[in-house]
């Protein structure tokens, strides 16, 4: 896998600028556009830097395939939240959750 062209097509699709993408990650612009150039290679720790400022995991930015959606901070708490719920109150939450996408399409 090329790291950096990865890292390039994750930033533009989620329509972040190198600059905010160095901001929010302290890696400077010009080793963000060395990585996407393919000038330089990431330490382990400058990409976790990078991939969590894009708000992804490792295995989301390690997975090559076309059909993956990236959860935005809110579906990530919801899971969480959902992840520690016993089984039947999950349960619930899920058949109510049904019957509420079931009713948009009503409307």
């Amino acid at each position: 896998m090329n790291v950096g062209k990865r890292l390039k097509e994750i930033r533009e699709s989620k329509n972040i600028s190198i600059y905010k993408l160095s901001h929010d990650s302290n890696v400077s612009e010009s080793h963000i556009r060395n990585l996407e150039r393919g000038n330089k290679s990431a330490t382990v720790e400058t990409l976790e830097m990078l991939i969590s400022s894009l708000n992804i995991t490792m295995s989301e930015f390690f997975n090559e395939d076309d059909n993956v959606s990236y959860l935005t901070q809110n579906e990530k708490t919801l899971l969480e939240y959902y992840r520690t719920l016993p089984d039947n109150t999950a349960k619930a939450v899920s058949e109510f959750c049904e019957k509420m996408n079931n009713q948009k399409n009503i409307f």
